[in-house]
């Protein structure tokens, strides 16, 4: 996906890194498999996890907080806003023709046709909304990937875990050890996690969606802790309460996608009506 005035990134399009999560995670890998798999890893995904990883400090995220988190992008419907998210043009992929709405409807109807709370058909849809942070100019690496806590000891069970080594944050000793900036059990809420998509998306519907939700938008990507198991010496009770409703969400942002073309002119009352049930008419991007 490319837009008009952005440097060449090293993914193809942000569909690759969700090809590559889902041929990681598809069912259960042992250690070693993960490690064999990610050694096959295009070049363009290797690239894209090293300028993540050396770049997705503890200053460039407390910085992107600031910028994003106060929501000063405007106002905007949710239709505004994935109408937004479709000019964000793939154009590599000659197997699709779904447009960016297409994907998200693929989500959320797969989560409806399972018979779930309209709640969690809502938050299909809207989780990625989140990537329209590549329309204001912020590379890929800064809008999707693998999410992790900054301010502490990078876990091992983060993918290519290798790349830290020229992160600066690797030069700060407090950094670098198992709390880092944080207490024992402080509260996944009370920690700063790497910038992108799924962090600004849950400060957006923070005011809006019950808890579950959030925690499937603000963690969907926090693959370490939610099929690892890592950092659970952050968490509280609550946080891991709420894991049981990432992992049912996570299920459906890997393995729903397909070539099916959702009927948007269809679709358009029942979400009309399931964004006015929640939302207000307009929110603060």
């Amino acid at each position: 996906m490319s837009v008009a005035g952005v440097a060449k990134q090293p993914l193809d399009d942000l569909e690759q890194w969700d090809d590559f999560l889902e041929g990681r995670y598809k069912e259960g890998k042992s250690q070693e498999e993960f490690r064999q798999y990610d050694a096959t890893a295009t070049p363009g995904v290797a690239e894209f996890y090293r300028l993540n990883h050396e770049n997705q400090t503890v200053e460039y995220v407390l910085e992107k907080e600031k910028q994003y988190f106060g929501l000063n992008k405007g106002l905007k419907t949710v239709w505004e806003a994935a109408e937004f998210l479709n000019t964000l043009v793939d154009d590599s992929d000659p197997d699709t023709d779904l447009t960016q709405i297409e994907h998200l409807l693929q989500t959320s109807e797969a989560i409806r046709r399972d018979g779930h709370p309209r709640w969690m058909v809502l938050t299909g849809f809207l989780h990625d909304l989140g990537k329209c942070l590549c329309l204001y100019g912020e590379p890929q690496w800064g809008v999707v990937g693998d999410t992790f806590p900054v301010g502490c000891a990078w876990s091992s069970d983060i993918v290519f875990h290798e790349y830290f080594m020229n992160n600066p944050d690797r030069n700060v000793a407090k950094y670098q050890t198992k709390f880092g900036i944080y207490e024992p059990g402080c509260g996944l809420e009370n920690v700063h996690m790497s910038f992108g998509h799924d962090g600004y998306i849950a400060e957006v519907m923070k005011p809006y969606l019950r808890i579950e939700a959030l925690y499937m938008l603000r963690f969907h990507s926090f693959y370490p802790w939610h099929k690892h198991g890592a950092y659970d010496y952050l968490c509280t009770d609550q946080d891991r309460a709420m894991l049981s409703w990432v992992l049912k969400f996570n299920q459906y942002d890997l393995y729903s996608k397909g070539h099916t073309k959702p009927n948007l002119k269809e679709l358009k009352p029942y979400y009309d009506e399931l964004f006015a049930e929640f939302l207000p008419e307009k929110l603060a991007w």
